[in-house]
């Protein structure tokens, strides 16, 4: 949505008292206006504290301080512009309304008397913490460093791992009230510019008061899936990642306030790899990827399965009859495990809100009455608890937490229509799944791609960790302006 402008009036007086009221500066203590004279000219500084490097600002006014008139003379703004304010960022706008809510977003700025622009001097500074190692994505040996809050720093972050003449970050903002800035961020060597055209047109479709989730917010315009539990992108809080996917030809969206990238397109296997992977030889990486891939498909189909099994004796092999249920509880099994499964994710939440010195005795209390007394008095059995534990267990061994939601969401619909139905609810639940997921796209690519629609080559590469010099061409998918590496 457009915006209305204000260009500035003719009257210094008019200017000052225009943005002094659209800044409210006597209603909020934080935005500062100072009224000041140097070389004979009335000043008006704007800025928020908080935002502005005090010794910046100190610096720049003692030198304005030392001017005379005749110095700024014949041209003031192009004496001060590039004499007189020695800094890196600085610019000049003709928008009175612009240059107010760029001061709302941190830089200050200069109303000088005799001059028909405002010059914006951006010298701020946000609180930020050290870039540390995300705990979602940790890895034995590798970099410990990981995104933060602030935009700069992250594409910082990624302008040291990719010096490419060609790395674009393509500056915008969204949002009416909050005007949160977001950098697109790809190769243009090497990624589809319809792509990044198709992105950027969907990004700039936004119409919204705020990003009040950051990136989640932003997910759930680009995506057009409201109620599709899987994701639609990847994130990242590592930039040795995020770099690899730019190399690959992947579309990046920075966010200011979020500590995650949003890596585009991301198929469903994408959700499945880890930085760990990779920083090990190629063989012990395939393994742990294969070990991966059983712990995660594991934790979609071992309880519905063992249910299945319970109910029905008759479908296990003599040599197997030890999986089944060893005495009957006072609790149906699908109910002891629809229990358990919210129980399960109650303890996930109080782990989220309990202060980290309390998580030892969370844990002691879970462990006691779940894992002893609720067996003993019969609420579970000790088999219900085995097997959870084995689908919990996979359920966290998966890198991608938002996928690792979704499929405890399918989990449990294959529990509900196996209790419902048993064989033929097992079959069918299974079948309209994997329907559901393969009909599924992701900014234009099949979200099971490369299964389906099958590539020999990629499927390869996503079952099987290749070792890198053996990954000479990128995906296909991607459409890659230089599909050799």
């Amino acid at each position: 949505m457009e915006k209305e402008q204000q260009p500035l009036f003719s009257s210094y007086t008019k200017n000052v008292s225009y943005i002094n009221e659209r800044l409210a500066v006597d209603k909020s203590f934080d935005v500062i206006h100072l009224d000041l004279k140097y070389a004979g000219r009335n000043m008006a500084l704007f800025l928020i504290d908080g935002f502005a490097k005090d010794e910046i600002m100190h610096y720049i006014m003692k030198l304005l301080a030392q001017l005379e008139p005749e110095q700024l003379d014949p041209d003031p703004l192009e004496k001060l512009f590039k004499t007189y304010i020695p800094y890196i960022e600085i610019d000049h706008v003709k928008d009175l309304n612009k240059a107010s809510d760029l001061v709302l977003g941190g830089p200050a700025a200069l109303i000088v008397e005799g001059i028909d622009e405002v010059i914006m001097i951006d010298a701020r500074t946000y609180p930020v913490r050290s870039p540390a190692e995300p705990d979602l994505e940790r890895v034995v040996r590798g970099s410990r460093d990981g995104f933060v809050e602030t935009i700069v720093f992250n594409t910082a972050l990624i302008r040291r791992r990719v010096r490419d003449r060609s790395l674009r970050m393509e500056y915008m903002q969204i949002g009416r009230r909050s005007m949160t800035d977001i950098s697109l961020c790809y190769l243009e060597d090497i990624a589809d510019q319809d792509r990044v055209d198709k992105t950027k047109a969907v990004l700039e479709k936004i119409d919204t008061d705020g990003l009040a989730m950051a990136e989640k917010t932003i997910e759930e315009y680009v995506s057009g899936r409201h109620w599709n539990p899987y994701p639609a992108v990847r994130y990242t809080e590592r930039p040795d990642t995020a770099a690899a996917h730019l190399f690959e030809g992947h579309v990046l969206i920075i966010i200011d306030g979020s500590p995650s990238v949003m890596i585009t397109p991301a198929t469903f296997w994408h959700h499945l790899q880890h930085a760990e992977e990779y920083r090990q030889k190629p063989l012990i990486g395939a393994y742990l990827r294969f070990i991966r891939y059983f712990a995660v498909f594991a934790s979609i189909f071992v309880l519905p399965l063992y249910y299945l099994f319970t109910v029905h004796p008759e479908y296990l092999p003599e040599g197997l009859s030890y999986i089944g249920l060893s005495e009957e509880g006072a609790v149906p099994v699908i109910l002891q495990f629809l229990l358990a499964e919210i129980g399960i994710d109650v303890l996930r939440l109080a782990a989220v809100h309990i202060p980290s010195s309390l998580a030892t005795a969370l844990g002691l209390v879970a462990a006691i009455l779940i894992g002893q007394v609720a067996v003993e008095v019969g609420l579970f059995s000790y088999e219900v608890v085995l097997y959870l534990a084995i689908a919990a267990i996979g359920t966290y061994a998966t890198p991608s937490y938002e996928l690792s939601l979704a499929n405890r969401l399918v989990r449990m619909f294959l529990l509900v229509v196996t209790g419902m139905f048993g064989m033929t609810g097992f079959i069918v639940g299974i079948t309209l799944w994997l329907l559901y997921i393969t009909r599924m796209s992701t900014f234009g690519i099949s979200y099971f791609w490369p299964f389906l629609p099958f590539s020999y080559r990629a499927f390869r590469d996503v079952l099987i960790r290749s070792p890198i010099p053996l990954k000479n061409r990128r995906p296909v998918f991607l459409n890659p302006k230089d599909p050799d590496r």
